[in-house]
């Protein structure tokens, strides 16, 4: 085997890996944490003073993983589609 075949071979095997990880980790933990305040679900005012809840989470802190949302979506059209 020459050393491109083996190189190639590894990256196939490493993409494959790293994508069944993501799906696993968007199934089994379908949320993450909010990257606006950092999962804290509070946001300083403008003025510094004062928190209030982050307005991209609506104060839970959470949020909802893309592989989960485009799993829900591929769900939703597969049962659409059936009926």
């Amino acid at each position: 085997m020459d050393p491109q075949a083996k190189l190639t071979s590894w990256t196939c095997l490493t993409l494959i890996v790293v994508t069944l990880s993501y799906i696993g980790a968007c199934a089994f933990w379908p949320f993450g944490a909010c990257r606006r305040c950092s999962g804290a679900g509070k946001r300083r005012s403008p003025s510094g003073k004062f928190f209030r809840d982050c307005p991209r989470c609506n104060g839970t802190g959470r949020r909802v993983r893309i592989g989960r949302r485009v799993w829900t979506y591929l769900r939703r059209e597969y049962r659409d589609g059936q009926s």
